[in-house]
């Protein structure tokens, strides 16, 4: 297996808006990060991912861009984006940004351009219908939209305020193109690729098949030359740089995920969804009771199906997801959950990563009252949503599933705002800021914080918890979690109870050939206690 610096290293993501606010408007910005690069460099992550800072009207927070080559002024400016950039790679770590390009905003030069009628040189740089089809939005709603100035409809996955680009264009290849070569001119090692495999769609943008839910998928996931497009990106740019390219794939399988990323064909990792749907049926406003043993399940496939042939990606959070601990852990068992999840997942074969507030176990705000959110998906859901389900138990869901709850402010301490900022934050900041945040978690030798600080650095220093293989045992046990990272003479184990109750293990396992290396508990016998988790080497 080929060693690369992205495989060692850790992902950090910051939310830029919810971050760090420097000059106190109530929102975060680049002069915010910047001072706190020695928080996430003493952490042990090495990487740091930023949401969207482009120029944007906001809609869905900076995913819909207006112009690529410009900072948000909420955020700072150039000037700011130069200085973070040279502070990053001077402490020896990387920057990675969201590249965005399967919609822009309906704001963007070009879409301005684009709807001033058919003949116009920008109209085929997006997706036209003389009427429209039945593809569903994946906020929900219909995916057309109608401009009376061309008669025509224009394709948005997302929002309306997000039309869908013409990739089969050569012309809008080419401006993205160079819009990448811009970014990694000025220093930037990556991009996140958003909805990457969305690109492509079936030419003509023929109906699909009546569903419920996201009519006409088979015509725009995985699409006809979207390995083409990919290829050509790989080819013209990121193989012209040290470039780190993870793309988000919808709905994708690991079978499907290697035509992406064996041998770097054309990406080096993906994030995938499937361990996502253990409390959810395939789209997560349709609830199910959480059980780890679907998590396992997905978690374990993945390693399997992609050990040896391709890199994963090892996530709970990120802007898009509610946090893990009240997802998939325990509040009322903050840092054992905390620390078993980061221990069960950041021990298996791929690169961390890290969401703001994840590492001080941040949990989901789930406010109360819709005028709360300001999530655009949430919103759109909710209309749709009262409609069947009614208002309370809509609610619910949104309380469990929006994405608002990862975008909270970051609780730096306990100070008003949870010292985010001394403005009026442009979110409101989750009610427990007092008792979690940085600062508590700085003083406590046995908080949260400091157990992902040894936790990475035990990563760091063994390269058998990198690039060793993964072996898992008692797969089908609902609450045991157990598997071995072994290459060439070093082989770690990685013991685990995920529920409340204990696990007595003495018939199980025989624990006599390891050394306890890292424990969420201090004393450790063959009892597990309730969301303990424990590391062990072989002698």
């Amino acid at each position: 297996m080929d060693k690369r610096w992205y495989k060692e290293q850790v992902v950090y993501q910051i939310y830029p808006q919810s971050f760090c606010d420097s000059n106190q408007d109530g929102i975060g910005d680049l002069k915010g990060i910047q001072s706190k690069l020695d928080y996430i460099q003493n952490l042990g992550a090495q990487i740091i991912w930023l949401s969207p800072i482009y120029l944007s009207p906001l809609d869905d927070n900076g995913y819909d861009i207006a112009d690529y080559y410009q900072i948000h002024p909420r955020y700072g400016t150039m000037a700011d984006f130069d200085d973070l950039v040279r502070e990053i790679h001077g402490r020896g770590m990387k920057l990675v940004m969201d590249l965005v390009v399967n919609h822009t905003s309906d704001e963007h030069h070009w879409f301005q351009e684009a709807i001033k009628g058919k003949d116009n040189s920008y109209h085929d740089y997006y997706l036209w219908l003389d009427k429209p089809n039945n593809w569903m939005s994946l906020f929900g709603g219909k995916a057309c939209e109608y401009v009376a100035s061309c008669d025509q409809y224009y394709l948005h996955l997302f929002s309306k305020k997000q039309p869908d680009l013409n990739w089969e264009n050569p012309k809008v290849r080419e401006e993205i193109k160079k819009m990448l070569h811009f970014w990694l001119n000025k220093g930037v090692d990556g991009f996140r690729c958003d909805v990457i495999n969305l690109l492509s769609k079936t030419p003509g943008l023929p109906n699909g098949k009546a569903s419920p839910i996201l009519s006409g998928r088979e015509h725009y996931m995985n699409g006809p030359h979207i390995h083409r497009y990919l290829e050509e990106l790989k080819m013209e740019v990121w193989n012209q740089y040290d470039c780190f390219t993870v793309g988000e794939c919808v709905f994708l399988t690991p079978e499907q995920a290697l035509t992406y990323i064996e041998d770097e064909k054309e990406l080096n990792m993906v994030f995938q969804f499937q361990h996502m749907d253990a409390d959810c049926y395939f789209v997560k406003w349709f609830l199910r009771k959480f059980r780890p043993i679907r998590l396992k399940k997905a978690l374990s496939r993945w390693q399997e199906k992609i050990n040896g042939r391709g890199w994963n990606s090892l996530y709970f959070e990120n802007h898009d997801q509610p946090r893990s601990i009240s997802r998939f852990g325990n509040e009322n068992y903050r840092f054992h959950s905390a620390t078993f999840l980061a221990t069960y997942l950041f021990c298996q074969q791929g690169t961390p990563f890290i969401y703001q507030g994840q590492e001080i176990g941040m949990s989901n705000a789930a406010f109360p009252d819709l005028e709360q959110y300001q999530d655009v998906e949430t919103k759109r859901i909710y209309q749709i949503g009262k409609k069947i389900f009614g208002h309370k138990n809509m609610m619910k869901r949104i309380q469990l599933k929006s994405r608002d709850n990862a975008r909270t402010p970051m609780q730096w301490s306990d100070k008003e705002h949870a010292g985010f900022t001394t403005g009026t934050p442009w979110i409101e900041v989750n009610p427990n800021y007092k008792e979690v945040n940085v600062e508590k978690n700085e003083e406590d030798q046995d908080s949260i914080l400091h157990y992902y600080r040894k936790l990475l650095e035990l990563r760091k220093n063994h390269e058998a918890l990198i690039y060793g293989s993964f072996q898992e045992k008692f797969a089908k046990d609902h609450h045991l979690v157990c598997y071995e990272r072994n290459m060439d003479h070093e082989s770690f184990m990685i013991l685990g109870n995920f529920s409340e109750k204990c696990l007595d293990m003495e018939k199980k396992i025989d624990l006599t050939p390891f050394d306890l290396v890292l424990s969420n508990y201090k004393t450790s016998t063959t009892l597990l206690k309730p969301y303990e988790i424990r590391i062990y080497i072989k002698r």
